[in-house]
């Protein structure tokens, strides 16, 4: 009897805790939601008293019917996977080149030194600007596209691998080389877990990058694209196509940085 008692004071304990965290998780949710919701309606009360012309703004109904329209077609399916693919494709090149690159750098300071001035020339200079290049290079197709990607997605993880390699504390790498471990050990077990929390965010950093410069590169040449249907909405004046593929665009982005922010803090669990 008396355990049974105890027993029920602990869930009434439990309960009103329980209750207070849905509770804050519902108004978090709410807080989180708000401004893009009043962002909508004010939106739609431009449209109602004729503040926005539909042929530059359209309204909200008019975007979403849009969007149904291409779901149902699997036209909007077939330019989101197309975007998708290239920016996989180009990205994961880049982040090969930059982890290798950025190891070698990090480790070798004739290396540095080699490279350095080189590399501070592109860096510099915006994807966009390499596009009339990589058309006469690799043509129209996806080659051109790819190699935008790789451009925009490089550096932000190349410098931040530097960086993370750099902030390592000493004491390891001298303890590695008075323990004799061999270098690729070292690389695996020291270097890379020690720069991780520098590399996820030049990855993230890196992602955004090749994302933007897709749509970028299909707005000039493609046929198939999230930057193509921007285009071809465009063309054929049609403001809810524009901005259509504008909120897909966020909304990719936005899904892919949150990934990302998961697998970091599986990554770097040890770091928190």
């Amino acid at each position: 009897m008396l355990q049974q008692n105890i027993s029920n004071r602990q869930d009434c304990k439990i309960k009103p805790s329980v209750n207070k965290a849905v509770l804050k998780l519902l108004a978090n949710v709410a807080l989180y939601i708000s401004l893009p919701i009043i962002v909508v309606l004010i939106w739609k009360a431009a449209d109602i008293f004729g503040l926005i012309k539909p042929y530059t703004l359209p309204p909200p109904e008019k975007v979403l019917k849009t969007a149904l329209e291409f779901l149902q077609d699997g036209t909007l399916i077939e330019h989101i996977k197309a975007s998708v693919l290239r920016v996989a494709e180009g990205f994961l090149i880049a982040l090969v080149l930059a982890l290798v690159v950025g190891v070698g750098i990090g480790l070798f300071k004739k290396l540095e030194i080699f490279t350095d001035a080189l590399l501070q020339i592109l860096k510099p200079i915006p994807p966009i600007a390499w596009i009339p290049l990589s058309i006469l290079w690799f043509g129209i197709g996806e080659g051109s596209k790819v190699f935008i990607i790789v451009v925009g997605a490089f550096f932000p993880i190349l410098i931040n691998t530097i960086d993370g390699i750099k902030n390592i504390d000493s004491r390891f790498l001298e303890l590695s080389r008075v323990y004799e471990v061999k270098r690729l050990r070292v690389i695996t077990k020291v270097i890379l877990p020690g720069a991780m929390p520098f590399i996820m965010t030049g990855i993230r950093v890196g992602l955004g990058n090749a994302w933007m410069c897709v749509v970028a590169a299909e707005m000039i040449a493609a046929t198939r694209g999230i930057g193509y249907m921007l285009m071809d909405g465009r063309n054929l004046a049609k403001p809810d196509m524009v901005i259509l593929g504008m909120l897909i665009i966020g909304i990719i982005g936005k899904l892919m940085d949150d990934l990302l922010k998961v697998i970091s803090k599986s990554a770097i669990r040890w770091n928190q």
